[in-house]
């Protein structure tokens, strides 16, 4: 494989509904195999047959569960997988990370949010020197590494994971780095709508991103706030 939008995807769903949106969004985006499966039975035909490079699987079946499920598929591949599912409790999402699932989703979701999430697991899998994007950049803030490819951050013996929200918002900061990105274009890298609704949730991400790439979160030198405007990346304070 060497281009991201060449993944084949299976998509594992009892909702023939949001088996068809997933499938449409993937689609849409520029992903040109995109398979789909309603129980456990037709999900492990349908592996063998196509070998997927990521799996999206529903955590309720009408035979069976996602958890046991992808513990059978672990069973002959380590094919990375992503939950999708209505079942938001901690301990359902602990399971499925424990598991060895790369991201847990629940649902109602956002499709850009799936589609960043869907991204980062790819890049981080699969590394043929043609397939990460040029673009996408690897750059210091003091002695944190930010890799925007893997979507990680590393510093010392410690490496932590951005979320969908968090990357949207450093990756459209790091594009204007050094100049102001206003609160409205942040929330459309986020959420791809304007500012109405979003504000407050904006402000949450900036706080929880900043735990992640500052070294004193409550006294920021690399994000900083421009009030009554924005935000701006500062590379070196």
């Amino acid at each position: 494989m060497d281009n991201i939008k060449n993944s084949k995807i299976l998509i594992i769903d009892d909702e023939p509904s949001l088996l068809e949106m997933v499938k449409t969004i993937m689609l849409n985006e520029g992903f040109h195999e995109v398979f789909t499966a309603s129980n456990c039975r037709m999900a492990i035909e349908k592996f063998k047959e196509v070998t997927p490079h990521v799996v999206i699987l529903d955590v309720m079946l009408p035979d069976g569960d996602g958890f046991s499920l992808m513990q059978k598929l672990r069973e002959i591949s380590t094919v990375p997988i992503l939950f999708l599912s209505a079942r938001d409790e901690d301990e359902n999402r602990l399971l499925g990370l424990g598991l060895g699932a790369d991201d847990y989703m629940t649902k109602p979701f956002l499709p850009r949010e799936l589609i960043l999430r869907l991204n980062i697991i790819l890049r981080r899998t699969y590394f043929p020197s043609g397939m990460k994007p040029k673009e996408k950049p690897t750059f210091y803030l003091g002695n944190m590494l930010i890799d925007m490819n893997s979507g990680t951050i590393k510093k010392q013996e410690e490496e932590l994971t951005l979320t969908a929200k968090e990357y949207a918002l450093l990756d459209k900061l790091y594009a204007n780095k050094g100049n102001i990105v206003t609160i409205d274009a942040l929330c459309r890298a986020a959420w791809d709508d304007n500012l109405f609704g979003y504000e407050n949730t904006l402000m949450v991400h900036i706080r929880r991103l900043r735990e992640k790439i500052e070294p004193e979160p409550s006294h920021p030198k690399y994000l900083l706030t421009v009030r009554g405007l924005g935000y701006k990346l500062v590379l070196e304070a």
